[in-house]
């Protein structure tokens, strides 16, 4: 596609929040931090081995800018920059992540997230992180939009 390699999308929040015990807790809050790796894309997330996530920021110096159209054959991973905190004890409904984002022509964006019971704890088996899962695709806008993913189970 004419233009792909100027494919931009632009970050300017992360919020993770989860529900425990019926009360929403937030986990993190950052503006226009992030940080990251760049990941195989085929297999999809082959592996956990990755690249440091380039980043650049905007003229504002508020929101991240993701240059994906430079390297359109890597998954784009970035997660928020302030350190993973630690569910509380309770019953835990589940999580929503929001991300605020501005995404380029050429580009998409997708939001997903895990979450770890035991932020000391290294990723793996025993129940310690649990993948939620991922969002539907945004599509590029001139507009900032709020990519979002719950798995947080609706009540009708």
């Amino acid at each position: 596609m004419p233009g792909s390699d100027k494919a931009q999308v632009e970050i300017s929040e992360t919020r993770l929040s989860c529900r425990v015990d019926g009360k929403d807790v937030i986990l993190n809050q950052d503006r226009g931090k992030v940080r990251g790796g760049l990941y195989r894309r085929i297999p999809w997330f082959g592996t956990d081995a990755h690249t440091p996530l380039p980043l650049s920021y905007s003229q504002d110096d508020q929101p991240v800018v993701l240059h994906v159209g430079e390297q359109p054959d890597r998954v784009w991973h970035f997660w928020a920059a302030s350190p993973r905190a630690m569910l509380p004890p309770g019953y835990l409904e589940g999580c929503t992540v929001k991300v605020r984002a501005r995404i380029s022509s050429a580009a998409m964006l997708q939001v997903g997230m895990d979450y770890w019971r035991n932020s000391t704890v290294g990723y793996g088996s025993g129940g310690n992180n649990h993948e939620a899962g991922a969002s539907d695709w945004y599509f590029p806008s001139s507009d900032w939009q709020e990519a979002t993913f719950t798995d947080i189970p609706r009540i009708n």
